[in-house]
């Protein structure tokens, strides 16, 4: 019976972390003293092993434990629970990464798209993509509308909803959704409407979009819940979809396996995060590890675009291309904004930045 490994992060004195371990293999697979199974096949295959602890300095050990791929079934919820749920609620432990068979990953399927349908989509050619994203909240349609114009003539590949626009008596969004769509019917641009609420509101959201000609959307995974991402990705494999990261701070799972990882392989074409010396705080070395996490080869899953956002300006974009190469996303907001009536010119300046950029 395939079996997962879920590599995590202990917080533990050198005398106690064997038997820390073992509770969380225990705690983690079938949640009940061990003693009081007496089904040989439970035993055998579905309590979790403690394959390996080592130290890692700090106070810290890393435990690698494995988990019966059997008690995931098919679903996406089930598989973060098996992975950290429980777990989760003990605060010395950190879900550090998790190393999936091949064959539970072909269940989920990964980036219908990835990095080459996305540059496809934009006609990019090999050069990093481009995306804006339209805020604030609070405004209507039409004023929504004016800023993704601004955008698109600036030559914007992607430009993609605030997470925070929603379905709001400001700005529904059947109504955003037709005045931005009709506003770029004749741009290059693409449009990335943000899909929320629960499965059927996010379906029927789906359904809006798909009429209105567009054909790649965002869904913040750990806000909507994961299963319903991946239900949402695997109707419809002919959508693109980007991966916020909304909310992924609150769980103490790795970035790098969470974004590049597991919303990776639950299908997400790209995955936005905060790329070091922003609004956030992390290093260069997750971020990194991010981009890595995305873009190698792993379980024949196709890279995922690893989107730099949270804080970034148009002076970044040469140090940035350097730390990542071209295989990369760029995301600029309220820089670009700053630039109220002259938002064209700023977002042309950013375009031309990233087109003309060469490697050193």
């Amino acid at each position: 019976m395939a079996r997962l490994q879920a590599i995590y992060h202990i917080r533990c004195d050198a005398r106690s972390i064997d038997a820390r371990a073992q509770a969380i293999a225990v705690e983690q697979s079938v949640e009940m003293p061990v003693t009081a199974i007496d089904d040989r096949a439970v035993l055998a295959e579905i309590v979790g092993r403690v394959e390996d602890v080592r130290e890692i300095g700090g106070g810290l050990f890393e435990a690698r434990i494995s988990l019966s791929a059997a008690t995931v079934g098919r679903d996406a919820g089930q598989l973060l629970n098996m992975l950290f749920g429980n777990t989760s609620l003990h605060d010395d432990v950190t879900l550090h990464d998790a190393e999936i068979p091949g064959e539970l990953a072909a269940v989920f399927g990964g980036p219908r798209h990835g990095l080459d349908g996305l540059r496809r989509r934009a006609g990019a050619g090999r050069r990093a993509l481009t995306c804006a994203a339209i805020k604030p909240q609070g405004l209507p349609p039409a004023k929504l509308a004016d800023i993704a114009r601004a955008f698109t003539a600036g030559g914007i590949d992607y430009i993609k909803d605030d997470h925070g626009l929603a379905d709001q008596s400001y700005s529904p969004f059947r109504e955003r959704v037709a005045a931005i769509a009709t506003t770029l019917a004749d741009a290059k641009s693409r449009y990335v409407p943000s899909i929320t609420g629960d499965l059927d509101a996010m379906r029927r959201q789906i359904a809006i979009v798909r009429d209105a000609g567009i054909d790649t959307v965002m869904v913040a995974p750990m806000v909507s819940g994961v299963s319903s991402f991946h239900r949402l990705v695997a109707d419809n494999p002919d959508m693109a979809f980007l991966a916020h990261p909304s909310l992924a701070g609150a769980a103490r799972i790795a970035p790098p396996f969470h974004f590049g990882g597991l919303f990776r392989m639950l299908g997400a074409d790209a995955v936005i995060f905060p790329h070091h010396g922003g609004r956030f705080g992390y290093s260069a070395a997750t971020c990194k590890a991010i981009a890595e996490r995305a873009r190698n080869a792993r379980n024949g899953l196709k890279p995922c675009v690893p989107v730099l956002a949270g804080g970034m300006s148009r002076e970044r974009v040469g140090e940035i291309l350097e730390f990542y190469g071209a295989d990369i996303m760029l995301l600029i907001g309220g820089a670009l904004l700053e630039a109220r009536e002259h938002l064209t010119q700023a977002a042309t300046a950013f375009v031309d930045a990233v087109h003309d950029w060469k490697p050193i």
